[in-house]
């Protein structure tokens, strides 16, 4: 079984002195850059000319700089931009920066994995990917907790990296929770299939799909909302933290009984066989390749799917309904 690793495990003076610049001050970014702050860190934020962001980095007390004044004062560079420009943000403002000895960090190996980033040899490589949103990883340090984190070493030219790795993963927290290691290309390849499959594409999809099937036969669309979409938080929930058994021991008899005779007919064999083949893209490289030259034309498919999503009759009815629950703190949608 996988070892997990903790505060004890971890040397926090190795990053005593060190200067570590954060890139991007997005969902990730404010977190990591706060929480190494508040760990006693020299922390600065690099960020482009003119980024929406500078303002709450300032307001917030960090010191900010462009990318490459960043970069070139720091011994570790923690990238966190998103996948698709981190790229271009390394090779106009990072790559001629980074003299022996420095650390290039990523909290998603998907540009190492996919040879979009090539860094030197003389330099450490690694990785620490929080499993939690952002915002998510500072509540949880603000509380005195953590969420866990996966660390990777794609290159040690000091000998030092996983140590390092592991003592940035403590200052941010994780180390409270534990930290798994993994490899980039474990990392990058179940994360990418997890979203696809399972937690996003997977969840969203059969969501939609349970909701159009009641509606369809003439349910009311609230009720067909309240089963479909809002007691999937409870289940989830308990499936969190205590696995599915537990989640099966919590529900009635008639729910328990109705999933072992329905849930393969769900997901069955075409459902399994489209995900192997959802994974064999992920592995060969075809959806990097798909995903960046949308990118490259400037997203015509994912802008027009997006809008047509938030258009969902499930979406519409949704916001309706949450405005009545105010208990759950319900959230409009931002831009």
């Amino acid at each position: 079984m996988a070892q997990l690793r903790y505060e004890k495990d971890a040397d926090l003076s190795l990053l005593q002195g060190q200067r570590i610049a954060i890139i991007g001050y997005g969902s990730q970014g404010h977190a990591h850059a706060l929480n190494l702050r508040d760990s006693g860190l020299d922390v600065r934020i690099g960020l482009h000319e003119g980024s929406a962001s500078r303002a709450k980095a300032e307001a917030a007390g960090l010191r900010t700089l462009s990318v490459r004044e960043a970069a070139s004062e720091a011994d570790i560079i923690m990238l966190l931009a998103p996948d698709t420009r981190q790229p271009a943000i390394y090779l106009e403002h990072i790559a001629d920066t980074l003299t022996a000895g420095k650390t290039l960090m990523f909290a998603h190996g998907f540009n190492i994995r996919y040879g979009t980033i090539t860094p030197p040899k003389d330099i450490d490589v690694t990785l620490i990917a929080p499993k939690s949103p952002g915002h998510r990883v500072r509540e949880t340090y603000l509380e005195g907790g953590g969420v866990p984190a996966l660390l990777a070493v794609h290159q040690d030219a000091s000998g030092l990296a996983d140590a390092k790795a592991l003592a940035y993963a403590a200052a941010l927290g994780s180390a409270r929770a534990g930290i798994l290691t993994t490899t980039f290309d474990e990392e990058t390849e179940t994360d990418l299939f997890g979203e696809q499959a399972v937690i996003c594409g997977g969840v969203a999809a059969l969501v939609k799909a349970g909701f159009e099937t009641l509606t369809d036969a003439g349910y009311q669309p609230e009720v067909a909302y309240f089963e479909c979409l809002h007691e999937l938080k409870l289940i989830v929930d308990l499936m969190y933290r205590g696995g599915l058994s537990f989640m099966r021991y919590s529900i009635s008899d008639t729910a328990e009984y109705g999933d072992y005779i329905s849930g393969d007919r769900v997901i069955g064999d075409a459902s399994r066989e489209a995900m192997k083949s959802i994974l064999a893209e992920i592995r060969s490289g075809a959806f990097a390749e798909r995903w960046i030259a949308e990118n490259e034309r400037r997203r015509p498919h994912f802008t027009a799917r997006r809008a047509a999503e938030r258009e969902h009759p499930i979406e519409r009815f949704g916001a309706q309904l949450r405005a009545l629950m105010p208990f759950i703190d319900p959230l409009p949608l931002e831009d």
